[in-house]
């Protein structure tokens, strides 16, 4: 005989009982079998979202600049992550006696990322984006420049291509890279400009934008305290107005000392330690002379 059970007033043997608990089982697994697993999707699909989205390195030419930088990446995490964009920062930081060269970081910086990320941003560390609208997606069809002339906060030509610009593996590549002659302040990305150019790239720039040069940007930079190296020697005016079809991606010579994993503010950065190799055979203009200070009378 099977032992009885009373429950709830019922007199219940344990063979009912099993019989209930299995059909209770059975009619709640029906039942959940037939819920819409919207949840799952959805985590699914962000998921798969997440994995193919395109990853974007900024590429930091740096020296020296520790206060901005101390702003920039915040700032730069902030603006980034509310766009869902998969990003790290590259500080490429110049440690030799050469005068500073963007340009050639660049190309060092894109040498170090490019196995691992699918488009850069040549970034000033000095200029932080402040509208939302500017968008640091996968540049597909050509580069897109950021900062363009009629939101820049001091540049203003058609052809202006500098501050934040964007631009894919592939066409990085296929121009080779930046001119390595530009030792010193400006015209670096005048000469970009015309290898894009050259190369059928067209720049694409922000539409719809409704700021202007006082506020789509904030420039951090202290004209004062920092000023910029304008000096021009030897023949580098000549030089450097002139399209370089010679250097490049293929041929920046630099020495790697060190790589730094620090963090700003809890956030992760990149710090890579260059010291930029010149031929004064080539580029003499990379230690100018200082000007000859006249004596008082």
């Amino acid at each position: 005989m099977y032992p009885r059970l009373n429950l709830m007033g019922y007199r219940l043997s344990a063979s009912r009982c099993l019989a209930v608990g299995l059909g209770i089982t059975l009619i709640m697994g029906c039942y959940l079998a037939s819920l819409p697993m919207q949840s799952e999707k959805a985590t699914y699909q962000i998921a798969e979202k997440a994995q193919t989205k395109k990853k974007l390195a900024l590429i930091v030419p740096f020296r020296d600049r520790f206060e901005e930088l101390l702003e920039f990446v915040p700032h730069m995490y902030g603006f980034l992550n509310r766009q869902r964009i998969p990003f790290h920062i590259f500080v490429l930081q110049q440690k030799d006696s050469n005068r500073f060269n963007r340009a050639s970081l660049i190309n060092v910086g894109f040498l170090f990322a490019r196995n691992d990320y699918d488009y850069i941003a040549m970034h000033d560390v000095d200029l932080l984006p402040m509208n939302n609208a500017l968008k640091y997606d996968y540049p597909a069809n050509g580069p897109v420049h950021i900062s363009s002339p009629q939101t820049h906060p001091k540049y203003h030509y058609d052809t202006f291509i500098g501050g934040i610009l964007l631009i894919n593996r592939e066409h990085f590549e296929l121009v080779n890279g930046m001119s390595n002659n530009y030792w010193g302040w400006g015209l670096e990305d005048d000469e970009f400009y015309v290898r894009l150019k050259d190369a059928g790239l067209k720049v694409t720039r922000p539409a719809n934008i409704t700021t202007g040069p006082e506020n789509t940007f904030r420039h951090v930079h202290d004209k004062t305290y920092r000023r910029r190296d304008m000096r021009k020697c030897f023949n580098q005016r000549e030089v450097t107005r002139r399209r370089d079809r010679v250097t490049g991606l293929h041929d920046v010579k630099y020495k790697h000392y060190s790589t730094h994993k620090v963090t700003v503010d809890n956030l992760p950065i990149t710090v890579l330690n260059i010291e930029l190799l010149c031929d004064k055979n080539v580029t003499p203009w990379c230690q100018c002379p200082e000007p000859v200070k006249a004596k008082k009378p």
